[in-house]
């Protein structure tokens, strides 16, 4: 079968890692160009792959004459406008999360999207982790009878830089905005309510920058179920990522992932070995399936599963919380016009 032909935009943390999926993992796929400002990163990367186009610019993977689809890893304020000009140049899109910070921008890209016919992808991997997959299976089957409550416990293991915190649009929106997609996933309703509690507890430094790295969210879902993601940007047992989904008919949770299941028992007590250490190791199979799915999607086997609307709703949620915390009361989504 002819693969698809790839080009990637941005070489940095998540550019590697969907890089190397592809490469990799997905047989359908061959990234055939990259580009990324730090010419030496990609260069390295392009090298370890046998990456044959090696630009700076941007635009020459988008003209690209052979490249048919376009993953854009690039930071969010530049997501926008690569998406407009992909679609207008006829190449079907995957856009990492989020798609923008501002509601009127992802607009102006889902009209630039639908306009061209192109195919569009949001990044929210998650959704693609076998786990998670059961449970939302699971919940789609009946097995839970009507949800009732939803728990999302999702902690890192080391906050970022208070200058990335300053750019990246802040918690709700570069690190929460997946909960709040699971969120919707999985109970299968969509949030009607937001009401945020939340603190500088970990790093004085990301308070400084205007931001938070501890929160507790609550949600109200249009079905009537009640939700509580519960957010650090530091555990310091490693990358803490948890679900839970409680109905009229039973309960579903989902435990971290470790390297291996060893107990240790002695009479001082019981030992495991500490969770998955971040993203990376944690949702390396997420990865892989997600962009099988793409794939899938460019082949007309499937329907988008992420799809614009996805990535519209998960940053009106985003703004909903922050607005939710500034003015210290609940937020319902009606007052956020999208």
């Amino acid at each position: 079968m002819k693969k698809i032909k790839i080009g990637v935009i941005g070489a940095g943390r998540i550019g590697k890692v969907h890089v190397a999926t592809l490469m990799q993992s997905v047989p359908e796929a061959d990234v055939i160009a990259l580009s990324d400002i730090n010419i030496i990163s990609a260069r390295e990367l392009a090298q370890k792959f046998g990456i044959k186009t090696v630009t700076t610019d941007y635009q020459e993977i988008i003209q690209h004459p052979d490249v048919e689809a376009v993953v854009i890893c690039s930071p969010t304020d530049t997501h926008t406008q690569y998406i407009i000009e992909a679609a207008r140049a006829g190449k079907h899109i995957f856009c990492e999360k989020p798609v923008d910070l501002s509601l009127d921008l992802i607009k102006k890209a889902i009209n630039a999207v639908f306009k061209a016919g192109v195919k569009f992808m949001v990044g929210f991997n998650r959704r693609f982790d076998p786990n998670f997959l059961k449970i939302k299976t699971m919940v789609e089957e009946g097995k839970i009878g009507k949800p009732h409550v939803l728990k999302i416990t999702s902690r890192d293991p080391a906050p970022p830089p208070a200058e990335y915190s300053a750019v990246s649009g802040g918690m709700f929106l570069d690190m929460t905005i997946h909960d709040f997609d699971m969120a919707r996933y999985i109970v299968g309703s969509e949030v009607v309510e937001v009401f945020t509690k939340a603190a500088v507890l970990v790093d004085p430094e990301i308070g400084k920058a205007g931001d938070v790295d501890t929160a507790i969210i609550t949600l109200t879902f249009a079905n009537g179920a009640i939700g509580v993601i519960d957010n650090s940007r530091k555990a310091v047992y490693g990358y803490d990522q948890r679900l839970e989904i409680f109905g009229s008919e039973g309960m579903i949770n989902a435990d971290n992932n470790y390297p291996e299941t060893h107990r240790y028992y002695s009479k001082k007590g019981v030992t495991k070995s500490l969770p998955l250490n971040f993203f990376m190791e944690r949702y390396t199979q997420s990865y892989v399936n997600e962009m099988i799915t793409f794939c899938n999607l460019l082949r007309d086997k499937i329907q988008s599963v992420v799809s614009c609307d996805d990535g519209l709703k998960s940053v009106a949620i985003a703004l909903a919380a922050k607005k939710s915390y500034l003015e210290n009361r609940p937020v319902k989504l009606s007052e956020i016009k999208y």
